[in-house]
């Protein structure tokens, strides 16, 4: 099917310690570019005293959107391998962040790129991939009596109902694989919606 990409289930970690210091990774499945920043931050406050917060994402069916990030580490020695290992597993749609604890040994930049890219296999191997469908969010404004006709379409093509509301005028958003889009548009029209 066009509109797979392969992603991980849920959050995994992982941890690899190397002369005293630790790198503790998290591999963080992610929509958009507000979800990493919300996650970062996150992060970043439940170890504000580790000495760097480095990372990866990958985001767009095809992960066509990256970044990866050194946060003061020597430049391409903590973000780069980090995205590698993204790449490596061939998924998208995730955020990986390796928080370092200096242990007082300095690594060299060839010891930090070999503990970063280690610490972001382990979270990784230890993360259940699966195959996801790109979808799009969309919007269904109703009157109360085309209830029936719009829950027969979400029924006819198994749509997910994300919220919904029942009033006067109904709302309701559900998500919509991406191929099937213009063809529930076009449903939605024929009955008067959209």
């Amino acid at each position: 099917m066009l509109d797979t990409y392969l992603t991980i289930h849920k959050i995994s970690k992982g941890l690899f310690k190397e002369k005293g210091s630790k790198f503790l990774s998290f591999a963080v499945p992610v929509k958009n570019l507000n979800e990493v920043k919300v996650v970062l931050e996150d992060l970043k406050k439940s170890h504000h005293d580790a000495r760097h917060h480095c990372y990866a994402y990958r985001l767009g069916k095809d992960g066509e959107i990256f970044r990866a990030n050194d946060d003061g580490e020597p430049n391409h020695s903590a973000g780069d391998p980090i995205l590698g290992q993204i790449k490596a597993f061939g998924i998208t749609q995730v955020l990986i962040v390796v928080v370092r604890y200096f242990g007082g040994t300095k690594l060299g930049v060839g010891g930090l790129i070999n503990a970063y890219r280690t610490a972001a296999k382990i979270a990784l191997e230890s993360a259940e991939i699966i195959e996801a469908i790109e979808s799009q969010e969309l919007t269904i404004t109703y009157a109360y009596e085309q209830t029936n006709q719009v829950m027969g379409l979400i029924g006819k093509y198994e749509l997910p109902v994300l919220e919904q509301q029942f009033a006067e005028a109904c709302t309701m958003r559900i998500d919509c694989p991406k191929s099937k889009v213009p063809i529930v548009l076009g449903e939605l029209k024929d009955i008067g919606l959209a």
